[in-house]
C-alpha cells in the first residue's frame, strides 16, 4: 500500500488584504501539517485574492505576491509537505495565472494556467495571457530578492508535473477542469495520481451539482485523486465564492468541506492508497492502450517521498453521501455570509433596511435574520474571529458578545416602514410583525408630509398638481406621483442610515440594504434612484418565484413565522391609492407575470436569444395555451419595456450574484442601455413568421379529413421546450 494525506482548503481571502490572506494561508499550513498531511492545496490567486480585477495590470499587486511567497518560503512552513500557492506572475512582458508549487523552502515548479475563465463573471484575458507552450518545460529566472534570499536562481515554468519517488502529482486551475480537453485527461496517461485544482468558483443557485460532477467524472473512468480548494466568502465584489474544498477518489467523493460558512479558514483532510488508483487503471483495458500512445508532457524530478508504507495508524477515508442544500437553503446562508463578510469589512455599524411588509424587502429581512443566527451559532461553535468582529460591530463591552440572534440584530439592523396614505394597515402591520421576530430596531414613519410639500412646491413653480389616474389624473401624473414616494424613501433611507447611529450615540454608520429581485431589474419595474437604491443588495439576482420558495421555507426553519402570510400576499407596490374597486397589483402593471419574467429572462441570457429566436422558442414552449400571435404580443410587450428601461441597469444596486440570467449591467450582462425600443427589423420578421404559421394552420386544418384538429406542439408548462 502507499498511504496519503492530502490537505485542501477553503479559505475566506480579500482581494488586495495581504496580511489577512497571508494569515489564513500559514493557518491552513498549520492545520494541514498538525493532521500529519504531506500536500497543502491553495484556491486560485489565494495569496492577492482571485477578485483583484485590473489591480492586477499594477506591478505593485506583483511584487507584493512574491514578497508574501518569500515569507512562506524563509520560515518553515513548506518543511515536510508540498504546497501549492496561487498568485500573477510576469514572465518576460506577459502576466500569468499561477500556481507555484513548493516544498522545504524551494520552488519546484511554477505551473501556469492555459485555459483562462471569460465569461459570465470572468474577465481573465483582461489581465492575463493563457500559456500556449505545452510542449516543454521553460526556465524562470526568479526576482533578483527572490533568488538570493531562497538561493535559487531558476524554476521550471509552464505546463508539466512533479515526478515523486513514490508518485506523480500535477496542478489543473480551475477552468481547465471545464475544458473540452481538460488537462488531467493526458496528465492521466502520462501517469499522474494525484491532481490539485485550485479554483475561484463563485456561488449560483442550483450549481454545485454541476461542479461535484466534473470531479467526478475526472477520475471515474481514467483513475486518480482529485482535490479542489475553493475561496469561500466576499472577497470585495458581487460574488460569494462558495468553498465546498474536497477529495474525490477513483470518481467517490470521501471528503467535502462546508458550501457557506463564516470560517476564514477551513480544511479539508483525506488520507488515500494510492495502489487503489494504480489497481483500477490496470483494469481498464482502454486506459492502458491509450497511455502506451501517449503524448508526453515534462515533468520534474523531485527527490522525496510522499507516501507511507501500510501502518493501521493511518485508517482510510470512505465514499460519503455528497451534501446539497436546496435552492431555499443557498438564499438563506449564500448572501447571509456575504453580508457578514461585506459589514465586517466595510467598518460599518450595522444595516439599514426600507421594510414595505412587501415578499422582497421581508426575504430581505429574513435573510440578515439568518445572518444573525449564523454569527450566534459560530461563536457558540468556538470562532473567535467572528467573535472579536461581533463584539467590535455590535459594540459590546466589559466581556459580553452575541449570545441571542435577536438581541444581535437590535444592536446591528434598523427596519423601517415608510409609509403613505396609498400604504394598506395590512403591509404596516406585516412588517412590524416581521421585526419583531427577527429582532431588528423597528421604525415607523408616515412620508405623506414630505410628498406634499414637494407637491406644494411643484404646484408653486407651474401652477399645476398632478393627479393620480384612478382620481382622472393622466398616465404622466400618475407615473410622476409614484416616483416622488419612492425616490423619498430612497433619500430618508440614506439621511437615517447616516444619523441614527449618532442619535443611539453608535459611532460608525449602516449600510442601506436594497431588495429588487432579478425579474423586476429585467422589466425595469423599479424607480431609478428609488428605495431599491442602495449600498448592496443581497436578492438582487434572486428571481421572485425562488424567494416565494425562500419565505415559505424561512417562516418554518428560521423561525420568522410571518413571512407565510408574506408569501401568500399578492405583490403591490402601493404607490397608487386603494379604492374599493381598484388595489395596485405589480403583475397587472407588468402586463405580465413574474413566472413569465424568469422565462423571458432565462430566454435573452442563458439561451442568447433575440426577439425572433424567443418567439420561436416559446411557440414551443407555450403554444399549447397561446396562438402565435398571442405569442408574440408577449415577445414584443417583454422586449419593449427591457429595452425601455435598460438604461436603469447602469445605476443598478450591487447585488449578491445568485442566478445565471442576472440582467446586472456592470460586470455580468454586457449590452447597450439605449435601443430602439420598438425593434422594427425584428418586429417585423416575428409578425412575417406569425402570419406563415396562420397560413400553414389554415392549410393543415382544411386537409384533415377524418375532423380531428392539428394539436399545436408544446407542453402547458412555459419552461417546456427551452
Amino acid at each position: 500500500m502507499r498511504l496519503l494525506k492530502v490537505a485542501t482548503c477553503n479559505l475566506n481571502q480579500w482581494a488586495m488584504e495581504f496580511d489577512c490572506n497571508l494569515k489564513n494561508i500559514k493557518e491552513s499550513i498549520i492545520w494541514a501539517k498538525e493532521a500529519g498531511a504531506v500536500i497543502r492545496l491553495g484556491p486560485e490567486l489565494e495569496i492577492t485574492g482571485y477578485g483583484c480585477e485590473d489591480h492586477f495590470l499594477e506591478l505593485d499587486t506583483i511584487s507584493h505576491a512574491w514578497e508574501c511567497l518569500k515569507d512562506l518560503l524563509l520560515g518553515d512552513w513548506t518543511d515536510g509537505i508540498l504546497c501549492s500557492f496561487g498568485m500573477p506572475v510576469i514572465k518576460g512582458s506577459e502576466r500569468y495565472n499561477c500556481q507555484v508549487l513548493c516544498m522545504n523552502r524551494k520552488i519546484i515548479m511554477i505551473r501556469a494556467k492555459m485555459w483562462l475563465a471569460n465569461d459570465g463573471n470572468y474577465r481573465e484575458l483582461r489581465w492575463f495571457t493563457a500559456w500556449k507552450q505545452k510542449d516543454k518545460l521553460e526556465e524562470f529566472q526568479l526576482p533578483s530578492d527572490i533568488s538570493e534570499a531562497l538561493l535559487q536562481r531558476t524554476v521550471p515554468f509552464g505546463y508539466g508535473f512533479m515526478q515523486f519517488l513514490d508518485t506523480a502529482v500535477a496542478a489543473e486551475i480551475c477552468e481547465e477542469l471545464f475544458a473540452p480537453i481538460p488537462p488531467h485527461a493526458e496528465l492521466a496517461l502520462n501517469g499522474v495520481e494525484v491532481f490539485m485544482n485550485a479554483s475561484g468558483s463563485h456561488h449560483q443557485l442550483r450549481k454545485l451539482d454541476i461542479r461535484i460532477r466534473a470531479f467526478i467524472g475526472a477520475t471515474h473512468t481514467r483513475g486518480g485523486v482529485y482535490m479542489y480548494s475553493n475561496h469561500q466568502g466576499c472577497d470585495g465584489g458581487r460574488l460569494y465564492y462558495d468553498g465546498c474544498a474536497c477529495v474525490v477518489v477513483n470518481g467517490d467523493v470521501v471528503e467535502q468541506g462546508s458550501q457557506f460558512s463564516l470560517k476564514d479558514v477551513e480544511v479539508v483532510v483525506a488520507q488515500i492508497d494510492l495502489d487503489a488508483v494504480a489497481s483500477l487503471r490496470g483494469s481498464i483495458s482502454s486506459f492502458q492502450e491509450q497511455a502506451s500512445c501517449k503524448r508526453f508532457v515534462s515533468f520534474v524530478d523531485v527527490p522525496y517521498k510522499l507516501c507511507q508504507p501500510f501502518n493501521l495508524q493511518m485508517s482510510l477515508s470512505s465514499p460519503l453521501k455528497i451534501s446539497y442544500h436546496s435552492p431555499e437553503e443557498e438564499i438563506a446562508f449564500g448572501p447571509g455570509c456575504w453580508l457578514w463578510d461585506y459589514l465586517r469589512r466595510s467598518g460599518a455599524s450595522g444595516f439599514l433596511l426600507p421594510l414595505s411588509g412587501g415578499a422582497d424587502s421581508s426575504s430581505v429581512a429574513g435573510i440578515v435574520g439568518c445572518m444573525c443566527q449564523l454569527v450566534v451559532k459560530e461563536i457558540a461553535n468556538g470562532d473567535e474571529q467572528v467573535k472579536a468582529d461581533a463584539i467590535r460591530i455590535g459594540h459590546y463591552t466589559n466581556g459580553q458578545f452575541p449570545t441571542d440572534s435577536k438581541e444581535f440584530a437590535k444592536r446591528v439592523f434598523y427596519t423601517v416602514f415608510m409609509g403613505s396614505e396609498n400604504s394598506s394597515d395590512a403591509t404596516r402591520s406585516r412588517a412590524k410583525v416581521l421585526s419583531e421576530e427577527i429582532g431588528s430596531w423597528h421604525l415607523d414613519v408616515s412620508i405623506d408630509s414630505v410628498v406634499s410639500a414637494f407637491l406644494s412646491l411643484f404646484q408653486t413653480l407651474t401652477g399645476k398638481r398632478p393627479r393620480y389616474k384612478v382620481d382622472g389624473g393622466s398616465n404622466i401624473e400618475n407615473l410622476g406621483l409614484q416616483n416622488i414616494q419612492a425616490r423619498i424613501r430612497m433619500v430618508l433611507a440614506f439621511m437615517m442610515a447616516s444619523l441614527l447611529p449618532w442619535v443611539h450615540s453608535k459611532p460608525g454608520f449602516y449600510l442601506v440594504l436594497g431588495s429588487s429581485n432579478v425579474d423586476e431589474g429585467l422589466r425595469g419595474y423599479l424607480t431609478k434612484y428609488d428605495c431599491s437604491s442602495a449600498d448592496i443588495n443581497p436578492i438582487g439576482s434572486i428571481s421572485k418565484q425562488d424567494l416565494r420558495i425562500f419565505l415559505r421555507w424561512a417562516a418554518t426553519h428560521l423561525g420568522f413565522s410571518s413571512l407565510a402570510e408574506i408569501e401568500a400576499a399578492p405583490p403591490t407596490a402601493e404607490l397608487e391609492p386603494i379604492r374599493s374597486n381598484y388595489s395596485q397589483l405589480d403583475e397587472v402593471d407588468m402586463g405580465m407575470t413574474y413566472e413569465e419574467l424568469s422565462v423571458y429572462g432565462r430566454l435573452r441570457k442563458i439561451f442568447r436569444c433575440g426577439p425572433v429566436s424567443m418567439f420561436k422558442n416559446l411557440c414551443f414552449g407555450w403554444g399549447s395555451k397561446l396562438s402565435p400571435s398571442e405569442v408574440a404580443e408577449k415577445v414584443k410587450h417583454f422586449f419593449k419595456y427591457y429595452s425601455i428601461n435598460r438604461h436603469k441597469m447602469t445605476v443598478l444596486t450591487p447585488s449578491y450574484h445568485a442566478e445565471s440570467y442576472s440582467p446586472e449591467d456592470n460586470r455580468f450582462d454586457l449590452r447597450q442601455f439605449l435601443y430602439n425600443s420598438r425593434w422594427p427589423y425584428q418586429f417585423r420578421k416575428i409578425d412575417e413568421l406569425v402570419k406563415e404559421l396562420s397560413v400553414d394552420k389554415d392549410a393543415s386544418s382544411s386537409s384533415t379529413s377524418d375532423g380531428v384538429g392539428i394539436v399545436a406542439a408544446g407542453s402547458a408548462d412555459p419552461k417546456a421546450g427551452l
